[in-house]
Formats: C-alpha cells, structure tokens, sequence
C-alpha cells in the first residue's frame, strides 16, 4: 500500500471508532495539520490521524509529517500549538489509540509496548491498553466525562447522565 492508501485507511477507521463511542467527527476545510476534529462536548479536539505499525511487542507511531520542497524532504514534528491529540490505527491489530498532546510534543515517534520487556523495565513504558482509543476517550463512562473538565476552584466533572439529556 502507498503512504497515502494507508493514511485514508487509518483516517476512516479512527473516524468510525469515534463515532462508535457517540463522538462528533469533523473534517477541517482547508489545508491544516489535523485531519479530524472531535467533539468531545464540551471540547473539540484537534486530532492528527496516524498509521500505526507493529514492530514485534512494540508500536511506533510517526508524529510529524513529511513533504517534498526544493531542498529535499522536509520533516516536521507536531506541537501541542497545532494538535490537541495523535490518534494511531494499527491494522494488524486492528486497534485505535489516542495520545493528548503533552504525550508526543515535539517528539518525532511514540512507541506503545504490548508485551513485557525482555530486560523486565517498567519505568519510562507507554503500554499500548493504557492509550486504547475506546479506554482514553472513555466507553465506559462516556467522552464527556473523560474530557470534560471545567475549573472552577476546585476540578469538576463536566457533563450529565446520561450524555444527551439536558440538565
């Protein structure tokens, strides 16, 4: 598959596991660096879709993009300025996983591990179930109330039960 096949591929299915947990999905109009926009109601995310892939117990997702200029190829990292979140589907897999932006600021991959490591390290580790799309955006007590926080002296949860009534 070409790097654009598998970019569509990757941006469809984060769009439809979205839409699966009851989220607002979005298409910029323009030329951004997101490729979706989430709403999280309250919030909207701006979310940066990403092929994913497995490398033995590990998952490497690029965060920064690749274009031809004159002087060659031009690689750019991602800012939490131009993306709230990197959201990574690993066909073979066939799962979806979410970062916010202070996972992947300014740095150019992210890796997920699915299995222990062979020298038993576990600090510093990005396990793959903690950044699951379902479990970050949280299925089971809804978007809202994952992502939902508003200040107000003390750190409320935002939004009502369920999602859709008015209250």
């Amino acid at each position: 598959m070409t790097t654009d096949q598998k970019g569509a591929i990757a941006e469809a299915a984060i769009a439809f596991e979205a839409m699966k947990l009851g989220l607002g999905v979005f298409r910029p109009m323009g030329d951004e660096r997101y490729d979706l926009i989430f709403d999280t109601r309250p919030k909207l995310l701006r979310v940066q879709c990403k092929w994913a892939a497995r490398h033995g117990d590990v998952i490497v997702v690029r965060c920064y993009s690749c274009r031809r200029a004159r002087e060659g190829m031009r690689k750019k990292v991602y800012s939490r300025d131009e993306v709230d979140a990197i959201a990574a589907y690993c066909h073979e897999l066939h799962r979806c996983f979410l970062f916010s932006a202070e996972s992947f600021h300014l740095k150019s991959h992210f890796q997920l591990r699915l299995a222990p490591t062979r020298n038993n390290q576990r600090r510093g580790i990005n396990w793959a179930d903690d950044f699951d799309f379902a479990a970050t955006l949280g299925a089971q007590n809804g978007a809202i109330a994952q992502l939902g926080e508003r200040l107000r002296g003390t750190q409320e949860v935002a939004g009502s039960s369920p999602a859709g009534s008015i209250d």
